[in-house]
This record gives C-alpha cells, sequence and structure tokens, in this order.
C-alpha cells in the first residue's frame, strides 16, 4: 500500500483543521506492526502559511507533493464563495487521474467541486455550507444530513469533527476494524458516530432532560443486540411510550431507533468478518438480523458492498461458504415497522 498522505494548508485556517489530520496519519503508531502512513503537509506556495491567531504554519512542500500522494486531504477552503486557484485545480485532477483517493473535510468539498470532481457523485459538507455547495455546483448531489460520504476515489465530510470521523474510516478501509478502533481509542472518540449532523444544526429547542433516559436505552441496546429488539422495548427501557421515545430519540440522536438499530448490528459485524471464518448466516444472526437476505440488504445500503466482498477486502481469501450463499440478490420481506431484524 503506498503510503503517502497529504493535506492541504492555506492561508487563514485553522490548526485544527490539519491537527486532525496530523493526529490520525501523523503521528507514528508503532505498536500496530503495520506500515503507517507518511504525512505531508503541503500548501500552494512553499513556506510560512498564516494560520488563525497570528502564527504561521511553515512547510516545503508544494501542489507537486499534493499531487504525487496517494491520499490527498483538503480539511477547507479560506473563502467558499471563490473558485480555488486554477493551480489546485490541476493539483488536484492530476492526483485523480493518478488514481489518489481525495478526501475534504468541512468546506473543503468546494475545493472539489471547483475541479470538477464532483460532478454527478453524492458528496456533503458544513450544513451551513450544504445550500450553497448544492447552489454553486448544481451537477453535485449534496447530501447534507450525514456526516461523512465514501464515495470510494472520492470522500467528504461535514463540519470540522465529522472529518475525524471520516479520517478514522480511512484507517479501517486500510487497516480492518480492530486498528481503527484502537485509533479512535486513543483520540477518545467513538470508532462510529450515529446519526446525521442534523442533530447538530441550530434550532429553538430546549435541552431535554429525557436525554439520559435515551441515553440508558441506547447503551442497554448495544448490550443486546443479538436480541429482537423493537421501538417497544426500548421505550420500556427508557420508562417513556412508544410515541414519546419515538420524538425524544430522534431529538437526540438525529434518526429514528430501527435505523440506528440496523447501522448498529451492521457496524458490529464488520469485526466478524474481518478478524473470522464464521459464516454470513451466523454473523446476521450474531448480531440481530432475522435472515442472511435481510442482513446483505442493509449491509449493502450501509457499506455499498457485500459482506463477501468486504471480507475479501480485508482478508487473503473469503470462505467458501460465504461467496456461495443462497439468496444473493433477492429482496428482504416486508416486515413490521418497530422490527429493526425484519
Amino acid at each position: 500500500m503506498d503510503r503517502s498522505v497529504a493535506v492541504l494548508a492555506y492561508p487563514g485556517m485553522s490548526v485544527f483543521e490539519t491537527g486532525i489530520v496530523t493526529e490520525v496519519f501523523g503521528l507514528p503508531r508503532p505498536e500496530f506492526d503495520v506500515d503507517w502512513y507518511d504525512l505531508r503537509v503541503c500548501a500552494e506556495r512553499p513556506g510560512p502559511v498564516p494560520v488563525v491567531g497570528g502564527a504561521a504554519l511553515h512547510t516545503p512542500y508544494g501542489l507537486d507533493a499534493l499531487a504525487a500522494a496517494r491520499t490527498v486531504i483538503v480539511p477547507g477552503v479560506p473563502d467558499v464563495a471563490a473558485e480555488p486557484s486554477p493551480e489546485l485545480v490541476t493539483a488536484l485532477r492530476r492526483a485523480h487521474r493518478q488514481g489518489a483517493r481525495i478526501m475534504s473535510i468541512c468546506s473543503g468539498a468546494f475545493a472539489l467541486a471547483g475541479a470538477g470532481l464532483l460532478d454527478g457523485r453524492r458528496a456533503t459538507t458544513h450544513w451551513q455550507y450544504a445550500d450553497l455547495l448544492a447552489r454553486r455546483y448544481p451537477r453535485v448531489r449534496v447530501d447534507p444530513d450525514v456526516l461523512y460520504l465514501d464515495e470510494g476515489d472520492l470522500l467528504t465530510s461535514a463540519g470540522s469533527a465529522a472529518g475525524l470521523d471520516l479520517c478514522v474510516h480511512l484507517v479501517r478501509r486500510d487497516h480492518g476494524a480492530a486498528i481503527a478502533n484502537a485509533v479512535a481509542r486513543r483520540l477518545v472518540i467513538p470508532p462510529h458516530r450515529d446519526g446525521g449532523q442534523a442533530q447538530f444544526i441550530e434550532a429553538p429547542v430546549p435541552a431535554d432532560p429525557d436525554d439520559d433516559r435515551i441515553a440508558g436505552s441506547i447503551t442497554w441496546a448495544l448490550a443486546h443486540l443479538g436480541e429482537p429488539l423493537t421501538v417497544a422495548r426500548l421505550a420500556a427501557q427508557a420508562h417513556m411510550s412508544d410515541r414519546t421515545y419515538l420524538r425524544h430519540f430522534a431529538r437526540a440522536t438525529g434518526t429514528s431507533p430501527i435505523r440506528w438499530l440496523v447501522d448498529q448490528r451492521v457496524r458490529a459485524s464488520l469485526a466478524l468478518l474481518e478478524t473470522t471464518d464464521v459464516p454470513v448466516e451466523r454473523i446476521a444472526a450474531t448480531v440481530g438480523f432475522d435472515s442472511p437476505v435481510t442482513y446483505r440488504h442493509h449491509f449493502g445500503r450501509a457499506m455499498r458492498t457485500s459482506p463477501s466482498a468486504y471480507r475479501r477486502a480485508f482478508r487473503a481469501t473469503a470462505t467458501p461458504r460465504d461467496d456461495a450463499m443462497p439468496g444473493d440478490g433477492a429482496t428482504p420481506r416486508d416486515g413490521a415497522t418497530d422490527q429493526a431484524g425484519a
């Protein structure tokens, strides 16, 4: 694997934006016993780059180094109303032609869109800028509700903290769940956050004293993923009616209990696919899906691939049973809307 990572520094940026990238990809990680990343901070013009607070970041690396990297990260732009410079556009397009994966954090999506890389692709950015991105670049399929999107060679994330989620996700792609989880633990963040950025949009809603009860029900559900879980069971854990629970859960997480459960079950299955030879039928049952067909359906929607293809991507070989499971491609049956495994 080419370990080169380049992050763009630009005048007026917050050091937090580059700090996200350097913390994940720049620090040495000898404890993992894998080839870690080789990070370079690049600028349009090598030398001092003024940052927020009156300081300056000095780098000897320019756009040639950026374009040559295997992973290119644009953590923001100086002005969302301006077009990226022709030099930056050229470097981003060159990197993309050469097979680099290109990632943006927050307003960095405007640079990718300005280079034409996001035309016809799904992308996200900070919720404050989503409408502007859609208006300025109508060929981009802007999704303002997610924390990040992985389109394979192009990855975009919402606000700065969501960039941290995406960086950990990239580590998962490269090195598997165990190492990604270890990195997340060192950062004192969850390996995966649930819900979209809708939960962070400013709204005139007062603090909800029932959120603690929602949090308690979530903790309980995570410990019982393999069991049949319904809205009624979760609401009972929170000592609420079903209707009240649904309202408070959506307010606290930005999603519904069933969508949250499905996502958690898919996420729980990743480590089993990566580190065991357990057949898909058993994995589906272990994490709480009522059938392998249902599991494959939800896995495909969440991960944009099949369980067996995901396993092959993280392991040298897949088990024959996994590759020859009956029912691939079938549509899961319609079931009760309050049952996460249906």
